[in-house]
């Protein structure tokens, strides 16, 4: 009698750890998270303080092509040295999705997940208010939608977080990742900006629940902001599942290429 072929065994994805309610005192898990504060005032800072700028150049005349090209490279700069500056001390998130995919990666727990989001929420508010203060008034727009539904910019949202935290997972996360970590600050910088090119003009290319939150929070307006929540965190989690299912925890079947083959 001919034997069933046997279903192959799949690794599944890492439990996600919850962490223990001590990690909230932790003097690490704090400095970690004053990282993560500190990274994202000054990512939220230079990418918002430029849309300001262009705004007060420009007389507040309609957004045109430079203005995206401008907030595409004050976003893609600011966020490359912000992971960096925290890549050692925090991982350099910057991104309550960011934070949320490499927690159900297993990356770290859920407790220390919930303090970088709060740090991460009040560092892109702090940013934003210091905005206010420093140029005299003006108010950091809220992000809006333009020409598309909210359901067609929730889409938008997914797919470009999605492209985000792959990167993450790529050149970041992954055990495998070898010189190319050294890149990593650089290549999600050059996405986002990348990102911002593409979507900016419909959604305001967020990618990020925090930098939407600041200028909410600054501006009080709230149209739409569960898109940027929505969105962003869907997509973070989808390339979390994916990379983490397809690429990791496979990886004992993964031969890496020789380095003459790249």
């Amino acid at each position: 009698m001919p034997q069933i072929p046997q279903i192959p065994h799949i690794p599944p994805i890492h439990q996600i750890a919850v962490g223990h309610v001590d990690e909230f005192s932790h003097p690490g898990a704090l400095k970690a998270a004053a990282a993560e504060f500190f990274s994202t005032l000054i990512f939220v800072f230079a990418g918002q303080g430029a849309g300001m700028a262009y705004t007060k150049v420009t007389n507040g005349a309609p957004t045109l092509p430079s203005g995206l090209i401008a907030a595409a490279l004050a976003h893609g700069f600011g966020l490359f040295v912000a992971v960096a500056a925290g890549a050692n001390l925090s991982g350099g998130h910057v991104n309550p999705a960011v934070t949320l995919g490499a927690c159900i990666g297993g990356h770290l727990t859920v407790v220390r997940a919930v303090l970088y989001i709060i740090a991460q929420l009040l560092g892109s508010t702090a940013a934003c208010f210091l905005l206010l203060f420093s140029t005299g008034g003006m108010t950091t727009s809220a992000f809006a939608l333009s020409g598309v539904s909210v359901w067609s910019a929730v889409v938008f949202e997914i797919v470009m977080t999605f492209g985000l935290v792959y990167t993450v997972y790529a050149t970041a996360l992954d055990p495998k990742k070898g010189e190319v970590g050294i890149i990593a600050p650089l290549a999600i910088g050059l996405l986002v900006g990348a990102n911002i090119l593409a979507g900016g003009a419909f959604t305001g290319a967020s990618m990020n629940p925090a930098v939407s939150f600041g200028p909410a929070v600054v501006s009080l307006d709230f149209t739409n902001h569960w898109v940027y929540w929505a969105g962003p965190l869907i997509g973070g989690a989808l390339a979390a599942i994916v990379y983490q299912l397809i690429f990791i925890s496979q990886s004992h079947t993964h031969e890496q290429l020789p380095r003459d083959d790249f």
